[in-house]
């Protein structure tokens, strides 16, 4: 793997993770400090800190992505920089944009764990709460 056209990585946003009980999980988490950006039926995202670093919440019903680490990116050229590079290796699918502003797409590190490249825009995530 060889990256031709990318800056590469330059930050890890967040983690994902899988739950049993995720209203359980979501409360956790909120008493830890933590605040609640994005709330869904199966899934939420949680902030903390100035650096806005995340934590998704993923219950057991969300079948759209499966536990994995996320690496941050505040310039969209430079996702589709890494998923042109990679083309031929280990990414899931297209880049795809989300209803959060956000657009990323998914991939296997060398071994098998999963990680995303998602892009922020300036502002951070859009809240839906």
């Amino acid at each position: 793997m060889e990256l031709k056209t990318s800056n590469g990585v330059n930050r890890i946003g967040h983690v994902a993770l899988r739950v049993k009980d995720l209203e359980r999980s979501k409360s956790f988490y909120v008493n830890l400090g933590m605040k609640l950006i994005w709330d869904d039926k199966d899934w939420c995202y949680l902030e903390v800190g100035q650096s806005k670093d995340g934590l998704a919440l993923l219950g057991p019903s969300y079948k759209s992505a499966g536990p994995h680490l996320a690496f941050h990116f505040d310039d969209r050229t430079e996702i589709e920089k890494i998923h042109y590079d990679l083309q031929n290796s280990s990414i899931k699918g297209a880049i795809h944009d989300h209803r959060d502003g956000t657009a990323s797409f998914y991939m296997q590190d060398s071994e098998g764990n999963w990680l995303e490249m998602i892009y922020i825009p300036k502002g951070g995530i859009k809240s839906n709460i």
